[in-house]
């Protein structure tokens, strides 16, 4: 459990960053999810239920300005900053072991 700070930049204009923090890796992944899904509830405000698939998640990420996060590293008493590659890495493994598959192809 390493304290995570999430910082998000959703447009080119800098007054669109935003950050969370989370007590963990594994919720700030979650929260990523949740800001995908309130995405697209926002653009599917009539759909009462709404899917996605991996691909379409991170087409999301990489659609963003800025997406990055800063680990807690207790070692050194520092936080480490992650890309987002290293975010879709993480949410991957995630849903994998949400799924209950350790070969699941996404």
């Amino acid at each position: 459990m390493a304290h995570t700070i999430l910082l998000v930049q959703s447009g080119a204009n800098p007054e669109t960053r935003t950050y969370s923090d989370y007590e963990s890796v594994n919720e700030c992944m979650e929260g990523v999810c949740r800001i995908y899904e309130e995405h697209l509830k926002r653009r599917n405000p009539n759909t009462p239920t709404i899917t996605y698939d991996i691909s379409q998640l991170f087409d999301f990420v990489d659609q963003l300005s800025d997406l990055s996060c800063l680990v807690y590293q207790k070692s050194t008493n520092t936080y480490a900053p992650y890309n987002k590659d290293w975010i879709k890495e993480k949410i991957y493994i995630l849903l994998r072991q949400a799924a209950g598959h350790t070969d699941y192809n996404f």
